[in-house]
């Protein structure tokens, strides 16, 4: 059985991820710990890969989980990195955090979408139509990944289960924003970069899918969301401008919602991708690192 496994595509991939993996250092050695990273096979309800990045050592660590963004053309997920925030990641890692970036179903070779030959990958990040956009679900599906990773890394007792924060980049970050709305008692503090959906529809920058029913929906999240969150926008993203992305905080509040707004000067040719720089670390790490402080 053993020699069956090594021949298998996903343990071979497993095993070719492991010889191209080495451990990571800081720059600054008082203010980090050395890493390392790994690729995980996570056997959720809804099995998928994920990149890990943590401190050298047994743990049990507090745990960040990153959501990354979506494609929604089969062809562009097909390509999608394995990780759209590395250096981000080992950041966090380097303060501590054992770091899981999931990589959503539907993404890599499992981005192929050609039902008739049986050949298809989940994809549950779909909102539809812009004349009657389903914003909610999509977010609330990955949420309950979050809340499986949540589980299971406890279940392995890796992480420290009182202590997990959530990030979130663009659909990634609208996901965040609707798991804050469950209020999962082990997520004290979640972060979003860009967060939004229905962005640069048919790749026209500022031509949004429904900005109403986002601002609506983002209200609905806010009436039952109490975890303290931080929303940070750049003012040249194309996808979620200041005056969209302003408006959304207004409703998310003015229902009840805790979130700090920061929006960041202009950032590269599409401030949309942010997170994705390594130049850009010292640019919001001070902005997450004052607002975790304040969350104990």
């Amino acid at each position: 059985m053993c020699q069956e496994n090594l021949r298998s595509p996903v343990a071979a991939l497993l095993l070719l991820f492991a010889t191209l993996i080495t451990p990571s250092r800081a720059d600054d050695q008082a203010k980090s710990r050395p890493i390392q990273e790994e690729i995980w096979a996570l056997p959720l309800p809804l099995p998928m890969f994920a990149y890990l990045v943590r401190p050298v050592g047994d743990g049990p660590f507090p745990l960040a989980i990153m959501n990354h963004g979506v494609s929604m053309s089969p062809t562009g997920r097909s390509f999608f990195p394995l990780v759209e925030f590395r250096d981000a990641a080992k950041w966090f890692a380097k303060r501590g955090y054992l770091v899981v970036a999931p990589v959503g179903t539907g993404y890599g070779a499992a981005a192929i979408d050609i039902p008739e030959h049986g050949l298809y990958g989940p994809f549950f990040s779909k909102v539809g139509k812009c004349s009657n956009p389903n914003f909610r679900a999509p977010g609330l599906a990955v949420a309950q990944v979050d809340l499986w990773i949540i589980d299971y890394m406890t279940a392995e007792k890796r992480i420290l289960p009182k202590d997990v924060i959530v990030v979130g980049q663009s659909a990634g970050g609208w996901a965040s924003i609707a798991l804050s709305s469950l209020n999962p008692p082990q997520v004290k503090a979640i972060i979003t970069f860009a967060a939004g959906r229905g962005g640069r529809v048919d790749g026209k920058p500022n031509n949004n899918c429904a900005p109403d029913k986002l601002v609506e929906a983002t209200g609905e999240f806010g009436r039952t969301s109490r975890i303290p969150m931080l929303w940070i926008y750049i003012e040249n993203d194309t996808f979620f401008g200041p005056a969209l992305s302003k408006r959304m905080h207004e409703a998310f509040t003015a229902a009840g919602g805790k979130a700090e707004y920061r929006l960041m000067p202009p950032f590269g040719n599409d401030g949309h991708f942010f997170i994705g720089s390594p130049d850009a670390i010292p640019i919001w790490s001070p902005v997450v690192t004052k607002f975790l402080d304040e969350q104990g």
